[in-house]
């Protein structure tokens, strides 16, 4: 959510930020909403104030002036009376002032905090502006020894590449038919090597954060409360990519939703917490299962690993103090831990920074890191697809936007409250990230070479071989 008051302040940087994300919203109604409510609150507050100020003066008075009016005759009666009518009346019709203005509050508030939570983070200045992925700048690649992105796969390994759904079949690492039979399209069930090399990746990317890197692992829900997903800012913009239990439609409490990431869990761990500066930063990861609807999602895509609705990923999470060159230091922090585990596996890869159309609404800056896949890309004069690269991690800055909406703040060294910053960047996801380890390690005999520090997550295995 942002900030309130820098929107009054500067209602032209959050118009301009919604404009450069391609994202509609009446800033006229939400600003005159604002204006409303805070003058509600103000006519609220003072009529309330009088009320305790009267009822503070009132008591006495009365007890005085009926003490008299017993006492009184004729025209002293009848004013006393007055007066005691007049001093009953005031409190009285403050009473259904304010209970006006309180229905009237109860009106616009809502209406305004919805409205607030659908403007977008505005993009950080450096952000290129742009309309979509295709405007998004390469920042640097990397590639294994000898191997080079730009030439081909063949030209290089000396044998046409398979893709990863001709090496799964032919390696029997997953059964595609049986997972659409339980569980419809985008489903599957990895099998035997399959499965222990999924697990192997992630185990080692879990280790490499804890051991190597000093996040602390987490194990969070992935079944929240709708107020968790508002909170990190996945709804209302995602809300048609989650999967939605209806547990109010059995008599429970609140509707759950599984959650697409583990960042939810991870920030949803100290909603509503003031945090000491000592205790900054918060860097935390975890592995959990992952759930995504992927509404709309059509094309090549669709087949195999690469977009599914049920996968596991380690994510890594920094909550740190609310100043921009921390924030800029993390980033580059968790986006190296991701190098050096792409770098480890030898997988080509390269680091896309993403335009102000491609950001997402709650990321003032967003890395993207693609992984070089032979098996994907357009298709060659043999027919055969001619490479190409396709995502695997994304990091992102979130400045106090996630932090506002889950009112998660901090106390800094001179006692001032205020909301923390929020990063977040995949670490691994899987099974998509055995597309580019399958195809980079490939041999010319159809099995393919296991990278040295999956092994040991592999009962010491050093190739996948065909059956």
């Amino acid at each position: 959510m942002i900030d309130p008051k820098a929107l009054r302040e500067n209602p032209t940087k959050f118009r301009q930020g919604a404009a450069d994300k391609g994202v509609v919203i009446d800033f006229d109604r939400l600003i005159a909403l604002d204006e409303r409510r805070r003058a509600v609150m103000t006519d609220l507050e003072s009529r309330r104030a009088e009320q305790g100020r009267l009822g503070k003066e009132t008591g006495p008075k009365m007890g005085q002036l009926k003490g008299k009016l017993k006492a009184a005759m004729g025209a002293e009666a009848a004013a006393i009376s007055a007066e005691l009518a007049e001093l009953e009346r005031k409190p009285q019709s403050l009473k259904a002032q304010i209970a006006a203005l309180e229905l009237e509050l109860a009106s616009v508030e809502p209406a305004w905090r919805e409205l607030l939570m659908t403007v977008p983070q505005p993009p950080a200045a450096d952000v290129p502006k742009g309309t979509g992925a295709q405007d998004n700048k390469e920042l640097r690649r990397w590639n294994p020894k000898g191997f080079d992105s730009t030439k081909s796969f063949e030209a290089q390994r000396g044998f046409k590449p398979k893709t990863h759904l001709e090496l799964v079949r032919d390696l029997k690492l997953a059964d595609f038919e049986r997972g659409v039979k339980m569980s419809g399209t985008r489903h599957y069930v990895l099998t035997g090597m399959g499965m222990r090399l999924h697990q192997a990746v992630l185990r080692y990317a879990l280790d490499f954060m804890a051991d190597k890197r000093g996040f602390t692992p987490m194990g969070v829900p992935v079944i929240v409360r709708e107020e968790c997903m508002m909170g990190t800012g996945f709804f209302p913009f995602g809300r048609e990519q989650a999967y939605h239990i209806e547990e109010s439609k059995r008599g429970n409490a609140h509707d759950l939703f599984l959650t697409g990431t583990g960042e939810v869990g991870l920030m949803g761990l100290h909603a509503d917490e003031i945090l000491s500066a000592s205790d900054l930063p918060r860097t935390y990861c975890t592995l959990s299962t992952c759930f995504r609807r992927e509404a709309g999602a059509s094309g090549k895509d669709t087949a195999g690993l690469y977009r599914i609705h049920q996968f596991d990923k380690v994510e890594q999470v920094v909550v740190c103090q609310a100043l921009e060159s921390e924030s800029r230091t993390w980033h580059a922090h968790m986006m190296e831990s991701v190098e050096m585990i792409l770098q480890s596996l030898g997988l080509p890869y390269r680091l896309l920074q993403c335009c102000t159309g491609d950001l997402g609404m709650k990321n003032e800056d967003m890395v993207d890191i693609e992984c070089w896949m032979p098996g994907r890309g357009d298709d060659g004069a043999d027919g055969r697809p001619t490479g190409d690269w396709g995502e695997t991690h994304s990091a992102s800055r979130l400045g106090d936007y996630q932090c506002r909406r889950l009112n998660l703040r901090y106390r800094d060294g001179e006692g001032r409250t205020q909301f923390a910053y929020a990063l977040n960047n995949t670490v691994i996801a899987s099974p998509r990230v055995l597309i580019p380890i399958l195809e980079m390690h490939q041999q010319k005999d159809g099995s393919v070479e296991i990278p040295a520090p999956l092994r040991v997550h592999c009962g010491g295995a050093t190739h996948l071989r065909p059956a």
